[in-house]
């Protein structure tokens, strides 16, 4: 009864992810790494160097969490183009646990550093008191949103692009047995759009691994 699409994929996601870093652990002592380890060597300077840019150095100490998330989504996107496969991040369950989690901890955080402080977030200084009431209802929507702002996005990208080439692929495999040459055409359209969709599934999961930090940042800094 539980056993359904997303918790195989979801499985399988983790077991890409746990052969991923079985192999870049695998002869750790040799001098020269090999391609996993090259691989695995591009993404941690990648997301520490993202990571260094938008977060104040104290918040350095969530860069594993930073690196879980991205190596996740990354994963997932990537797995859900192999055809006939699912998107476990097209699932909204997924994106919003992901999300609404990271909202709720990154709120914790910024009560735990600034205290009270931190509801200044909610109110820039400077501003007129006329303006005070609709501005903090505005800034108090905007900080609940991003909860559903982070699952959303990620969800709606992933399944509005699968869902088209899912379409296209029918299409084409229909026009193939009307006419060899449409069907073909049809088909390398498909392939440029499946290339597309790989530079969409980095580009997701590096947003999404962006706004975690300037998230993160906000816990540290609440002052506009």
């Amino acid at each position: 009864m539980f056993f359904t699409n997303m918790f195989l994929y979801l499985v399988l996601v983790f077991c890409v992810i746990y052969i991923f870093f079985l192999k870049i652990s695998h002869n750790k002592l040799q001098i020269i790494p090999n391609p996993w380890q090259q691989v695995y060597e591009l993404i941690y300077i990648f997301v520490l160097a993202t990571l260094k840019a938008q977060v104040d150095p104290k918040g350095i100490k969530f860069f594993p969490y930073i690196f879980a998330i991205f190596i996740f989504i990354l994963i997932s996107n990537l797995l859900g183009l192999i055809p006939f496969s699912f998107t476990v991040t097209s699932n909204i369950f997924i994106t919003f646990t992901i999300g609404f989690s990271s909202w709720i901890g990154l709120t914790i955080l910024g009560f735990m550093n600034q205290k009270l402080k931190f509801l200044k977030l909610f109110l820039p200084s400077g501003v007129p008191t006329p303006l005070v009431p609709v501005l903090l209802v505005i800034e108090v929507v905007s900080y609940i949103s991003r909860a559903f702002s982070l699952s959303i996005r990620l969800f709606a990208n992933l399944m509005s692009g699968h869902t088209l080439l899912h379409i296209l692929a029918f299409f084409s495999s229909k026009l193939l047995k009307f006419k060899l040459v449409v069907g073909i055409l049809a088909l390398i359209l498909v392939m440029a759009i499946t290339t597309l969709e790989v530079g969409i599934a980095f580009l997701q999961a590096y947003v999404f691994m962006v706004l975690i930090c300037i998230y993160l940042n906000d816990s540290y800094h609440a002052e506009h």
